[in-house]
């Protein structure tokens, strides 16, 4: 049976030392952490998470807010208030919550977010820094994976990790940062998406295997070997209604030595990350 590797303990233990640094953060410069929150149209799904990323703000003790507005604003309108926030001494970080809606372009909206504030690490200047070995801001979700495997003593030095799938906010940065000549990196990174033949025999040959494919239930037991360390960052919905990953948990935990849920593995975590960034942008704005 694996280890079930918690992220919801562990991102409460990190908030909590998060908020150490915020309070002490605020007792010297006298100035508070803040996260705008930009969300355009009426997506459920972004709206849970974006009162989620608030309210993990609050408890930490770093400012937020929000900004929303409706499905049809326009590009040019959304890119006047993300210049408006940009300029804002009060915000020390700007999420702008995707997907946005169609007629917005997402790439040109992240480009806009000024690199010192980009707290979720997608723009180009902070995937740049990450490319040539000195990053400024992680992107959440990937560090979020680190952080998980790191914290639970999981060893990533030397170690083959296969990554299914290749987003720009997944797999892709995660590829980066485990390739690291860095402690909790230093890994021999495998990257493999959809046009990938035989998915199988490249994550059966993985001491680590994280899979960021959007496809419910995608990693069988068979597709990895025994005491693999398997990492789901997927989030689906069936058809019943559940919330399932991209792993199917019930198979592969009886086979795997660890392995996050899903619910309550890399979500909590994700979130953790963002609330870390928006202090060291704090951090580096004030000095």
């Amino acid at each position: 049976m694996a280890l079930i590797l918690d992220g919801k303990k562990l991102a409460q233990t990190m908030q909590a030392e998060i908020a150490a640094q915020v309070a002490d953060f605020v007792a010297h410069k006298r100035v508070r952490p803040g996260l705008a929150a930009v969300l355009v149209g009426d997506n459920p799904a972004s709206q849970i998470y974006v009162k989620n990323k608030r309210k993990a703000c609050e408890a930490v003790g770093i400012e937020s807010w929000l900004h929303q507005l409706p499905a049809t604003t326009t590009q040019d309108e959304l890119l006047h208030l993300i210049t408006q926030l940009n300029t804002d001494p009060a915000i020390s970080g700007i999420l702008v919550q995707l997907p946005l809606p169609k007629g917005i372009d997402e790439s040109v909206i992240i480009d806009a977010v000024s690199p010192m504030k980009d707290v979720d690490g997608f723009g180009p200047e902070s995937l740049g820094l990450l490319t040539a070995g000195y990053p400024r801001f992680l992107p959440c979700t990937p560090s979020g994976v680190q952080q998980i495997l790191v914290r639970n003593n999981i060893r990533i030095d030397g170690q083959h990790v296969v990554i299914v799938g290749r987003s720009n906010i997944v797999g892709k940065p995660l590829a980066l940062m485990l390739m690291q000549k860095a402690d909790g990196a230093n890994a021999t990174v495998t990257v493999c998406h959809s046009k990938s033949r035989d998915i199988a025999a490249m994550t059966k040959q993985a001491d680590i295997v994280v899979v960021a494919i959007g496809q419910a239930r995608f990693l069988k037991k068979d597709m990895i070997r025994p005491g693999a360390v398997v990492v789901d960052v997927g989030i689906n919905r069936t058809a019943e209604g559940k919330l399932v990953g991209d792993v199917d948990f019930a198979e592969v935990k009886d086979i795997a030595s660890a392995i996050t849920p899903v619910p309550g593995g890399i979500g909590p975590m994700t979130i953790t990350m963002l609330l870390h960034n928006t202090l060291r942008a704090a951090i580096l704005q004030h000095g």
